[in-house]
């Protein structure tokens, strides 16, 4: 009896350390951060040369860069207006989304039209700073690399993964945010 208790004395002391956490036998630091940065890094450059090589080739219109990395040429311009967009304000527009070698994704009429509180509701990031960009009665097409469109996940629809984006954007109409001191 006295060894059954020394057994199960010295066994119960013994489990009492739990089980050891296993450690990786190799530890790898910001290896795939970095390949994801200089992937992307490439992807953009590619895309910008191909956006490069449709505005060389495009004689007949004026192309400006956005500030974000898009690139736009008015289709209709309102010299009359001078108030641009601001946050908060209300825009009533229509907007069709295009691959960059014309083929038509979401059309005006699949899209409708579309009331959009800027700043405070989500478009794409390229469309979001495209409409600061216009006034009210203006249009303009604007190209996108694929970080301003739906970037690496697509819009689980017709747009796929990294797919640069070409957008024929119109502004209806712009309601005024009314506390804008730029009334």
């Amino acid at each position: 009896m006295k060894k059954l208790i020394y057994i199960v004395l010295v066994l119960s002391i013994i489990s009492c350390d739990g089980p050891e956490a296993r450690r990786p036998i190799k530890v790898k630091t910001g290896s795939y951060i970095k390949e994801s940065i200089k992937r992307n890094k490439d992807l953009l450059a590619k895309e910008e040369k191909q956006i490069q090589s449709i505005i060389k080739k495009d004689t007949a219109n004026n192309y400006t860069s956005g500030k974000n990395g898009s690139w736009f040429f008015y289709n209709t311009k309102n010299d009359q207006e001078t108030y641009t967009i601001q946050p908060d304000d209300l825009v009533t527009m229509k907007y069709s989304i295009l691959s960059l070698t014309n083929d038509t994704i979401y059309s005006f009429n699949d899209i409708g039209t579309v009331t959009y509180k800027v700043d405070k509701q989500d478009l794409f990031l390229g469309l979001r700073s495209s409409v600061k960009l216009l006034k009210e009665n203006e249009t303009a097409t604007f190209l996108y690399p694929s970080s301003l469109g739906y970037g690496y996940h697509g819009d689980d629809n017709k747009i796929g993964t990294n797919v640069p984006l070409k957008a024929v954007v119109s502004i209806l109409n712009v309601e005024k945010e009314k506390d804008s001191i730029l009334n």
